[in-house]
């Protein structure tokens, strides 16, 4: 992997810690009381498992993005415990909805009673099942926002399903595109990383999008499809 020159990576960036990221977590999102609530049940319902979650920057980014493009449809694939599904939600207008799809119905049912809680259970609209046979259902150009976020070795194909779904000029936001840093490390070789690399690679040269890559959680892609 060719290394950017000083001039290019530029002197304003800053290493990430956790003391700092824990700070600006604290002060940098607003999570509601039911996102906090069903946070922290995710932690304990399931296990090992929890890291999974949306980090609470990107729930906020994702709340941020609905309100600042004014989206009334998002379509979500990889619910878990529906944290993000959550955000989504709570940042629509009223009578809007967030379609999202879930392979394991058992990990939408921790989220569910936080979703009433919050008010917005009629905003969501939970599809169990296959993700790429619920989204070969849907009507194409019919959502304004779509957040991926589930298996890594589907995204390609998520991706491009998901442009099709969008409207034009619609924002498709990809979780995870950083990896944990193995997208960056040649020696990672393993499926999902290679997913993803394959993936990055592909929307950099892709110009039915706009795009930036943001050091956002895990990394997030944001690409808005062009008109």
């Amino acid at each position: 992997m060719a290394s950017l020159s000083l001039a290019d990576r530029g002197l304003n960036h800053v290493e990430l810690t956790h003391p700092l990221h824990a700070y600006m977590t604290a002060v940098g999102t607003r999570p509601s009381p039911a996102l906090r609530a069903l946070r922290a049940e995710t932690v304990r319902a399931t296990g090992r498992m929890w890291g999974m979650i949306s980090a609470p920057e990107t729930a906020g980014l994702l709340a941020f993005l609905v309100q600042l493009t004014g989206a009334e449809r998002a379509l979500e694939v990889g619910t878990f415990t529906g944290y993000a599904t959550l955000a989504l939600a709570e940042a629509l207008p009223a009578g809007g909805v967030v379609v999202t799809c879930e392979a394991d119905e058992n990990w939408a049912r921790v989220g569910a009673p936080f979703w009433a809680q919050a008010g917005v259970a009629d905003r969501i609209d939970l599809r169990l099942g296959d993700a790429l046979a619920t989204l070969a259902g849907l009507e194409p150009a019919s959502f304004d926002l779509c957040f991926v976020d589930a298996d890594k070795g589907n995204y390609g194909a998520y991706y491009e399903r998901a442009l099709a779904l969008l409207r034009p000029g619609g924002l498709l936001v990809i979780d995870n595109v950083l990896w944990n840093g193995q997208v960056a490390d040649d020696r990672c070789v393993d499926e999902d990383t290679v997913a993803l690399r394959n993936l990055n690679a592909a929307i950099h040269g892709d110009d039915r999008v706009s795009v930036v890559m943001l050091p956002v959680g895990d990394g997030t892609t944001l690409c808005r499809k062009r008109r």
